[in-house]
């Protein structure tokens, strides 16, 4: 008979990941500095937030991104990081960009919510696969293309039903819209985009450009 431990049994965990936008056009040094500030923005925006990091794990790199996984404790709602996360990380990209003018970024960034595995290796499972075909929709590229806003969120059908719908304080309901669907496992899944507010459309020479 085998013996199951709390060990081999997921995890729930809040999944916040962030992908640089075009980072594939870049060349070495510039994916260097875009990483190694995308962690420090990353990091910030959680510390600010009141999200400390015994709440969460250690930052996971992905190249071109990175992934924060949070507990489930009191002081780390999924709700803060709609609220309060999110939209501190664009301010503080927007003042980066405002800074250094030469070095501009933009991010695509998912919050989802579900059961993770860790194993030697690292983490998996469905809800990370998940997260992870959000963040890259076709939809949410084209998102980010057609506005001025330094990041673009998505976010899953269950953080849409389990905090957006209910409209706790700093999340404006009506600013989510259901425009991604993503197939996983045989079984489709909607996505909801978010634009910060004073974000503009680009003119359509700018949006040709950015194709």
């Amino acid at each position: 008979m085998t013996t199951v431990t709390t060990q081999d049994l997921p995890r729930p965990r809040s999944i916040l990941a962030v992908d640089i936008e075009s980072s594939t056009d870049r060349i070495n040094p510039a994916k260097a500095r875009f990483r190694r500030v995308t962690h420090e923005l990353v990091d910030e925006a959680f510390q600010v937030s009141g999200i400390i990091k015994r709440h969460r794990d250690a930052l996971i790199d992905r190249g071109d991104g990175v992934a924060a996984l949070v507990h489930p404790v009191d002081h780390a709602p999924k709700a803060l990081l709609l609220s309060s996360v999110i939209p501190t990380l664009s301010r503080l990209l927007a003042d980066h960009n405002t800074c250094f003018p030469d070095h501009q970024f933009r991010l695509r960034a998912v919050v989802h919510a579900g059961e993770v595995h860790y194993d030697r290796g690292g983490c998996f499972g469905e809800s990370l696969d998940l997260t992870f075909r959000l963040l890259d929709a076709p939809k949410v590229k084209k998102t980010l293309r057609q506005t001025t806003a330094p990041l673009v969120l998505v976010v899953s059908e269950e953080i849409y039903q389990s905090v957006i719908r209910h409209r706790y304080h700093g999340i404006d309901e009506g600013s989510f819209k259901p425009r991604v669907r993503v197939q996983l496992a045989g079984r489709w899944h909607r996505g909801w985009i978010h634009v910060p507010d004073g974000a503009q459309p680009l003119d359509l020479q700018d949006q040709v450009n950015r194709s």
